[in-house]
């Protein structure tokens, strides 16, 4: 089993600080601050298109993309990326309760023939019942599991290319059809830590995603879902979202984490952690419990840090230290049955090329990779006596920071 690294879309806004996505009233569209943060970047689709093409460069597989109110559109977003990468997935998140499971097995299916086989899907069920409320979605956090259940049943019913009939609580379905299935069927990422998350996953998920808890507790899930999976003649992969902040040296990773503090002033976090502690989503109180809402303690496993986690919701984790450490931490992982990495950090494009540059050739070395990226300048030969990474005659530099 090797490892499968993905990178993250900021389809939200950008920047230098972990507070990027509060920092604008519009999201950016116009560039109107709320509070003078520095750093800031709008996601409009130059941006997120170098970080696709880094991505794609550095040899991340896909890029995962949010979904909700204060992000772009998933679907329409990654598509258009899509004309700016060549091999590059995406990893397209969406919420199944807003719309069709038979227009979405469809959307599918077009998705893959204009890209040429490169979605895979984020199932997205939905942990805050005031997110929830404002696309017209009623229902509370168990039954939203339920409905989840019967949406993906109907998805692939329908990818079958016959006539699918479906008669459940949340779906009446006669004849659903996608006239040209798709080709690949895309790959089903699905979260979830509560007692009703479960068995969707086991019977649903071709991965299971949790958030970057500690090694035990990640344990505890794989074998929670695996077991169920079983149970069901299943058999499920898994994989973790986390950020990173990997350096040449392990002070200067933690230096980088302990500069991202600077910018959350008590009642920023207090205001946040009150936002977060209402969310319905047993995943969200679990990341809210490995910090407490305090600063003091945030290492809170070797190489793992609950920073992000003071202010954002969601993945609240990040893999901090060397290059070599980053790696040791995702062999880890990997070594519990982890294969999927989709890993983020602030500012994206920045952390894409510190991951990639120093975190993926030790991988590869290590043997986890079953694909060993290929420079752009691998083939380009010296010139004037210099090495092929300094063409045209340009200056060398040997600094070992950035």
């Amino acid at each position: 089993m090797t490892v499968h690294l993905h990178w993250f879309l900021p389809t939200g806004g950008d920047g230098r600080t972990l507070v990027d996505r509060h920092a604008y009233t519009d999201g950016g569209i116009t560039r109107s601050r709320v509070t003078p943060v520095s750093g800031v970047r709008a996601p409009d689709i130059e941006y997120l298109a170098q970080i696709a093409k880094a991505a794609e460069q550095l040899g991340f597989e896909a890029v995962l993309t949010p979904t909700g109110t204060w992000c772009e559109d998933a679907w329409l977003t990654t598509v258009a990326l899509a004309q700016h990468t060549e091999r590059l997935k995406f990893l397209v998140a969406f919420r199944p309760g807003v719309i069709s499971p038979v227009l979405a097995a469809q959307m599918a299916a077009t998705y893959q023939r204009i890209t040429r086989g490169r979605l895979l899907l984020n199932v997205v069920t939905g942990g805050d019942s005031t997110e929830q409320r404002r696309f017209g979605d009623h229902l509370d956090h168990d039954r939203r599991y339920a409905r989840t259940d019967e949406f993906l049943s109907v998805v692939r019913g329908v990818w079958s290319g016959r006539p699918y009939d479906f008669d459940g609580e949340h779906y009446q379905v006669e004849g659903g059809l996608t006239a040209l299935p798709p080709d690949p069927l895309p790959e089903i990422f699905f979260g979830g830590s509560s007692a009703a998350a479960g068995p969707v996953a086991a019977r649903h998920s071709d991965v299971y995603l949790t958030w970057g808890e500690p090694p035990e507790q990640v344990k505890q899930k794989i074998d929670w879902i695996r077991g169920l999976a079983e149970r069901e003649g299943r058999t499920v992969r898994f994989g973790i979202r986390l950020h990173t902040i990997s350096r040449d040296s392990s002070a200067e990773a933690w230096a980088t984490a302990n500069r991202l503090l600077d910018d959350l002033d008590p009642d920023t976090i207090a205001a946040a952690q009150e936002a977060l502690g209402r969310s319905e989503s047993v995943g969200q109180q679990r990341m809210l419990a490995l910090h407490g809402g305090s600063r003091d303690k945030l290492e809170i496993a070797p190489n793992l840090w609950a920073g992000v986690g003071l202010v954002r919701g969601g993945a609240g984790t990040a893999l901090v230290g060397s290059h070599a450490e980053v790696a040791d931490r995702i062999e880890e992982y990997h070594a519990l049955g982890v294969e999927h990495f989709v890993l983020s950090g602030y500012p994206h494009l920045e952390e894409a090329y510190w991951f990639g540059e120093g975190v993926i050739p030790d991988l590869a070395h290590r043997g986890l990779l079953s694909r060993i990226p290929v420079s752009p300048l691998g083939g380009v030969p010296a010139a004037n006596g210099r090495p092929a990474s300094a063409p045209g005659g340009a200056p060398l530099l040997v600094a070992g920071g950035r």
